[in-house]
């Protein structure tokens, strides 16, 4: 049996809608270091460009925990070796624009 998807955030669904009206296609929960289960939120694998909505960043959710952050840390520093460009936004700023935007800024305007 399969197992059911994750759950998206409130974060994850809005960014996910921003890339719709921009027609931006990004791969969701891209695991990008196999046999890790490292996961990015969103991703354009051939552009080598990650997106990481952070949720709970007022409610002391899982990204403000020390064990979390290193595990983060972790993963990111891994990406970056691996030559991942990886932006990373609370919930505010995809719900603001800032995070479409920015996203936008970094592709050049293309479509991808």
């Amino acid at each position: 049996m399969k197992p059911y998807p994750k759950a998206e955030s409130i974060g994850e669904c809005t960014f996910l809608l921003h890339c719709r009206v921009y027609n931006l296609t990004p791969e969701r929960e891209f695991k990008f270091a196999l046999p890790r289960k490292y996961r990015f939120d969103f991703a354009w694998p051939e552009r080598k460009l990650a997106v990481e909505v952070e949720g709970g960043t007022w409610i002391n959710g899982r990204h403000n925990r020390a064990s979390s952050i290193e595990k983060d840390m972790s993963k990111y520093n891994l990406a970056s070796r691996m030559g991942w460009v990886i932006l990373r936004f609370s919930t505010a700023m995809v719900v603001n624009g800032a995070a479409i935007a920015e996203v936008l800024e970094v592709l050049g305007g293309t479509n991808g």
